[in-house]
């Protein structure tokens, strides 16, 4: 699949990216980081050699089920992954460990320092038998995962690594009741949200509102993903990117506004879920890299009308 059948595709499937508006700056630019998730199974070398083709400062590394990246660091040792961090220049800033969840991540946030990096990302898990807590719910769950995060973020602070608690469906932190909850009640300038448009569908006009709430110093992180079924369904590649930014219909000219107004000084990851999870989200990784550029793009020139 190269770049004219990629063209073709997208034609096909009607989708328009706008052309970036010359001579139009804007003080904010977003701090982009990139997903190892995208490149799914690729040799981890592959995928470091895109990290500055995608405009990206450093290097998300995922692990199964979405990828296989930090399996293979395991395999070849830190020292080899350093090396081939220093072989493609860049860096690696955020270790993403869904599977450990917030509260057996002690190794990880060590491994992530220890390897120069600076963040992890994983959800919340459920605090109660209620999922998607909100109102009075939402508040005592939200206080109760604090206390038991406790001696984690504790730890974070003494390593000086940032825990980032995505908001998702059926998890604690997920309805925007539970995400000022989550802001109000943070007791760590070394806890924060990585913050998921795609998971917030059913507020989209919440979600300016809720990140000027949470401010810079509650969002270290955020998505730019737009919620589709594909990313639970099998469907067409044209689908399946509808998932990412310019693609899709989610309208990113207030959220980059609002990330603007808060002075927003996180990383922001370009992303979408293939279906089934773990490969790659094209053939290869320069179509990949192509495909996240086109996001970046549209943001571009999102940035542009603010």
């Amino acid at each position: 699949m190269n770049r004219r059948k990629m063209c073709q595709l997208l034609a096909a499937g009607s989708v328009t990216l706008p052309i970036v508006s010359r001579g139009q700056a804007d003080s904010f630019q977003p701090r982009y980081v990139l997903s190892s998730a995208m490149y799914g199974d690729l040799p981890l070398d592959q995928v470091l050699a895109q990290v500055e083709k995608s405009g990206a400062e450093s290097i998300d590394i995922w692990r199964k089920v979405h990828a296989t990246h930090r399996e293979q660091i395991e395999e070849m040792g830190d020292e080899a992954f350093q090396a081939l961090l220093i072989k493609h220049g860049t860096r690696m800033s955020v270790s993403t460990c869904y599977p450990l969840g917030p509260f057996k991540q002690d190794d990880e946030m060590r491994w992530v320092k220890k390897n120069g990096g600076a963040m992890t990302v994983c959800g919340s898990g459920g605090m109660g038998k209620v999922k998607d807590p909100v109102g009075s719910e939402a508040k005592s769950q939200v206080k109760a995962f604090f206390e038991k995060l406790k001696p984690h973020y504790e730890l974070a602070e003494d390593l000086g690594v940032t825990m980032a608690i995505e908001n998702h469906k059926n998890s604690m932190l997920s309805s925007p009741d539970s995400i000022r909850y989550f802001a109000e009640f943070n007791p760590s300038k070394n806890v924060g949200v990585a913050f998921a448009p795609h998971h917030l569908h059913d507020a989209i006009e919440d979600i300016p509102n809720l990140i000027k709430e949470l401010g810079a110093g509650n969002i270290p992180f955020v998505y730019f993903q737009e919620y589709h079924q594909s990313s639970k369904q099998t469907m067409s590649k044209v689908h399946e990117l509808k998932q990412m930014p310019g693609f899709g219909s989610l309208d990113y000219v207030p959220i980059l506004a609002a990330l603007r107004d808060i002075k927003f000084a996180g990383v922001a990851e370009i992303f979408m879920h293939p279906t089934p999870r773990g490969n790659p989200m094209l053939p290869t990784a320069e179509e990949i890299t192509w495909a996240i550029n086109q996001s970046r793009t549209y943001l571009k020139d999102c940035l542009a009308k603010i």
